[in-house]
């Protein structure tokens, strides 16, 4: 999560919302990312797809069995559908996301029928310091 919370610091440096995430496999960082949605003008660049698709890329495959996912922020239903599609067996966040997160709040993705795979899921790792760096971040935006 250490690495995380540092990717997202570099996401707010560079204009983007603070949210960062690693994959890792057997205690190894496979690929890592943070938020780039403004830069890359891709509304699916968030840190978690991002880390995913350089998962996927570095491991030769589209199923990350055995993989975890480091994120700073509750994923959104996009990013939670596809660590379910991925198959990614742990997930950890460290802040809930009340409004937009689609893991304990909104949709609950993995509580859905439909959900074919659901992670072991971890929250509140980092969570003062990530929220810390949300709150930051959107107070000089949202005054």
């Amino acid at each position: 999560m250490r690495r995380a919370l540092a990717l997202a610091a570099e996401a707010a440096a560079a204009g983007e919302v603070p949210v960062g995430a690693t994959v890792t496999m057997n205690g190894r960082i496979v690929a890592e990312a943070r938020n780039m949605m403004r830069g890359s003008n891709d509304p699916t660049a968030h840190a978690e797809m991002v880390a995913i698709r350089g998962a996927a890329a570095a491991l030769g495959t589209s199923r990350l069995d055995g993989c975890a996912l480091w994120v700073t922020l509750e994923p959104c239903a996009m990013c939670a559908a596809a660590i379910g599609l991925a198959r990614i067996a742990t997930l950890t966040f460290a802040a809930e996301d009340p409004k937009g997160g689609a893991v304990l709040h909104g949709p609950r993705i993995f509580g859905q029928p439909t959900c074919h795979h659901r992670p072991e899921v971890f929250s509140g790792i980092g969570e003062a310091e990530a929220a810390g760096q949300l709150k930051a971040f959107f107070a000089t935006r949202r005054p």
